[in-house]
């Protein structure tokens, strides 16, 4: 959800919640207000009554509200010493509505030539019901005319206030760090806009900097080490086409195995460096059946060596796009590990499909940790040659575009690539 939808719909919320609690304190003081306007008309009525029941005492006959608003009863003194005026709702037939509806009335009492009268006084009133339906409706129009004002005031006035934080977010979307556009800074009279604008282009040169330090290191570690292990190595085996002893030339085939590993484990630590650097940015629309083909082919020998049988089984045409060079370490290495810590006479399944490979292989018996073995230097401690980086490599390759690698065992070991 966009910021100015969330933060709209949190004003509509508490908006909705102040006007619930806004007319039931509005329909409770406009109740009163009609009660008190209503009882002042019946303290009124009363007392024009009583007036004119002095002028003509015909009236006080009167005992039920057929052609008027007023009846009278007697009443004995004692009675009459503990009335009170009483105001009470009520309900009254309406020949015009066929209908009862509710009243008003006063009841009081009051003394005429040494006798005593209770009088009830009845007028009409507001129907609560109605009342209650013309506030919720009048509320109903409100809330919807102050929920546009909201929508509009969003979409006009506030998108266009924040529109600084919009540019600058678009800018770090397109923003790589191995190819930087010059940082053009956001105009705003906005201090918290101009001062988010300030820390992320200092930011972005700190990170860039540090980036390119890093790839320098990355380049120079790389020739600077190489070299003289390449150096070293030849001059092994120069040393060991000279006549030597039998303990000699084991020590010198120590060495150089050695020293092989340690090529290859430079090699792989640095791409590894690359890689989570993101430095292979080229991106293509890359075919894994012809990519996973290839590599087949490639270890075709050295499976055969071991007697390894690689079925492909292509199920559907699998293509994405990303680099071609992480696409094609990524189906190596993986094809690899299964060929290398697989065991003779053993087998090595790829399965294809429109969004997955499924790498299945024979090896040691019993799972592997799940919890480490895409970890680096994780390895099968009897291959004493294993960097154990290729499938860290291939985990690190996934993370960056975002495909799911997950390892199970059934009777063998599988791993999938979810794209």
């Amino acid at each position: 959800m966009k910021l100015l939808n969330y933060t709209g719909s949190w004003f509509v919320l508490v908006l909705f919640l102040i006007l619930l609690v806004w007319a039931g304190v509005f329909y409770f003081m406009m109740l009163d207000e009609i009660y008190d306007s209503i009882d002042d008309g019946l303290e009124n009525q009363k007392l024009l009554v009583i007036q004119k029941a002095e002028q003509n005492s015909a009236i006080l006959q009167r005992d039920q509200f057929d052609e008027g608003n007023y009846m009278f009863r007697k009443i004995l003194l004692q009675q009459a010493m503990n009335y009170r005026d009483v105001y009470k709702d009520t309900l009254m037939y309406m020949q015009n509505e066929e209908d009862f509806e509710p009243v008003r009335m006063l009841i009081t009492a009051f003394e005429q030539n040494d006798q005593y009268y209770e009088m009830r006084v009845i007028t009409s009133m507001v129907e609560e019901d109605d009342l209650i339906e013309d506030l919720l409706f009048s509320l109903l129009l409100l809330f919807s005319g102050l929920t546009s004002s909201i929508l509009i005031l969003n979409n006009l006035l506030l998108k266009k206030i924040w529109q600084p934080f919009y540019h600058l977010l678009e800018r770090l979307k397109k923003f790589r760090l191995d190819d930087p556009q010059p940082i053009v800074p956001t105009t705003s009279n906005i201090e918290e806009f101009r001062l988010l604008d300030q820390s992320v282009k200092k930011l972005l040169e700190t990170n860039i900097q540090a980036y390119n330090d890093q790839k320098q290191f990355i380049e120079n570690a790389s020739h600077e080490l190489q070299t003289p292990l390449a150096i070293s190595l030849n001059k092994l085996e120069l040393l060991a086409e000279y006549p030597q002893k039998e303990e000699q030339l084991q020590l010198i085939g120590s060495v150089m195995d050695n020293l092989e590993r340690l090529i290859r484990l430079n090699k792989s630590l640095l791409l590894l460096s690359k890689i989570s650097n993101q430095q292979f940015s080229e991106e293509v629309v890359v075919d894994f059946n012809t990519l996973l083909q290839k590599a087949a082919d490639d270890f075709s020998d050295q499976a055969g060596f071991k007697n390894i049988t690689v079925s492909l089984v292509e199920k559907d045409t699998l293509k994405r796009k990303m680099n071609p060079d992480l696409a094609r370490i990524l189906v190596v290495n993986m094809l690899k590990n299964a060929i290398v810590h697989n065991h003779p006479q053993g087998f090595v399944n790829v399965i294809i499909n429109d969004s997955s490979i499924i790498m299945e292989n024979s090896g040691k018996t019993g799972p592997l940790d799940h919890l480490k073995i895409f970890e680096r230097f994780y390895k099968n401690e009897a291959l004493g040659n294993s960097t154990g980086l290729g499938l860290a490599i291939v985990k690190t390759i996934t993370d960056i575009y975002q495909v799911t690698l997950t390892y199970d065992y059934k009777e063998k070991h599988i791993f999938t690539l979810i794209f």
